[in-house]
């Protein structure tokens, strides 16, 4: 192990077994938002934390929770991590297996498509941590196989996101039942009005860890646009892909799309796989673990693997569609160049797609640039700047967006059953209203 990492990692207050895990890893210094978070996380302080992708929040707050579990009792779950989808929970999941083995910490994931028994199994082993998507972990609570008595650590995990997916019900109901005296840490790619309303809920007197302004695009992409008419997409997906060395990430709209899309490269002989949340668990992590490993060269997903998700080494990331959301087009394109990496990201943008380019284009500040051989864009494309979906109108292609200011959102499978309102018991079905 290096001076130079124990030095950094150790002038932040990261013990040095846990440093040398971290080395063995190979995180050799930290990131900025890692140096601002860790102290404050070390000290017991709840932390507002906001970062690009890919600039290693995961890790900002696993260390904290990690030195602060192995230093009191065992035998309950004493650490809570949220994260809206399953692939995020099972990669937190390798994120403390891996650093927290040295401390004699250890976790278990409960997420929904799983085997509820198996979790069962998994939670009676008293896992210091329980790394959950909000709704499964609503279901153990529910059932009683989940107990919230002696957790004194909170994440919320690209909280945005689980804003985005309609998860504001079910955050409601869990940061109820849970114990009023705990740490809290809530993480975000960007920082929505309906954040704020989570943030003041969840948070007291928060230590602010900002290190980007939110939707910002990593230095090391190069991205444009192609514009082309939807018969004409396939075709020039297919000749990227000749191009192009190294992994690609396509991103559809629908689940449908995707299916479609990997049926073609199937046809023309590309390893690839597809992701979406109509696939089976299994099905997706084996989906992700093969991309990851290189056994598939394409992978085409819908925004599930948007966030968060950690593959090295993402050559080109394409938009086959453009996403609902313009926020999602900085977490889309964020899949490549992550640590400080170079990458590109080609979109491709329709006649129907001009007013969402301009919603992109309004929250990067600039005009995203024509790909080399794109026709030209259509000159309403500039002439007008469409306001941001969500943000007190119901403006844009998803409207508002689901939060706690407007109660706007799916509600969740379990929002109107009774509950107690005790600290770490069950939670209670009525939802705050803000």
């Amino acid at each position: 192990m290096s001076s130079t990492v124990l030095s950094q990692f150790g002038a932040l207050g990261v013990s040095e077994r846990l440093v040398q895990a971290l080395s063995k890893a190979g995180l050799d210094e930290p990131t900025p938002i890692q140096a601002k978070a860790i102290p404050p996380g070390l000290e017991g302080r709840d932390v507002l934390g906001c970062a690009q992708t890919g600039t290693g929040k995961t890790a900002a707050f696993v260390i904290p929770m990690i030195e602060r579990l192995a230093a009191g009792p065992k035998g309950h779950p004493r650490g809570l991590i949220l994260a809206p989808t399953r692939e995020l929970a099972f990669q937190i999941q390798g994120t403390v297996d891996k650093l927290g083995r040295s401390c004699g910490i250890f976790g278990t994931t409960v997420v929904g498509g799983a085997d509820m028994h198996a979790q069962v199994r998994g939670l009676r082993q008293r896992p210091d941590i329980i790394i959950a998507t909000p709704g499964r972990l609503l279901d153990h609570m529910w059932q009683g196989t989940i107990l919230f008595t002696k957790l004194s650590i909170v994440v919320l995990d690209e909280a945005d996101r689980m804003l985005d997916m309609g998860f504001a019900p079910q955050l409601n109901q869990i940061i109820e039942a849970l114990p009023d005296k705990r740490q809290t840490l809530l993480f975000s790619a960007t920082m929505p009005d309906n954040l704020d309303d989570l943030a003041r809920m969840s948070l007291k007197d928060p230590v602010k860890a900002l290190v980007a302004k939110s939707a910002t695009v990593a230095e090391g992409v190069t991205h444009n646009v192609h514009h082309i008419n939807n018969s004409e997409k396939t075709s020039l997906l297919l000749s990227i892909l000749k191009e192009t060395e190294g992994s690609v990430l396509v991103f559809t709209r629908t689940k449908h799309r995707a299916d479609r899309i990997g049926e073609t490269l199937e046809k023309v002989g590309c390893s690839s796989a597809v992701l979406h949340s109509g696939r089976r668990l299994p099905q997706r992590r084996a989906a992700l673990e093969g991309f990851r490993r290189g056994r598939f060269e394409v992978l085409v997903a819908t925004d599930i693997a948007a966030r968060g998700l950690d593959v090295d080494n993402i050559r080109h990331v394409i938009n086959y569609d453009l996403p609902n959301v313009p926020e999602d087009y900085v977490h889309r394109i964020g899949r490549t160049a992550r640590m400080k990496a170079i990458g590109w990201a080609t979109s491709f943008v329709t006649g129907e797609d001009h007013r969402s380019l301009r919603m992109i284009e309004k929250l990067l500040g600039k005009a995203v640039p024509c790909a080399p051989g794109s026709r030209a864009p259509e000159a309403s494309h500039v002439a007008t700047r469409a306001p941001r979906p969500g943000y007190g109108n119901s403006n844009g292609p998803r409207g508002s967006r689901p939060g706690f200011a407007n109660g706007n959102g799916p509600r969740g499978p379990h929002s109107d059953r009774p509950g107690r309102n005790q600290s770490g018991g069950r939670p209670r079905s009525t939802s705050y209203t803000f």
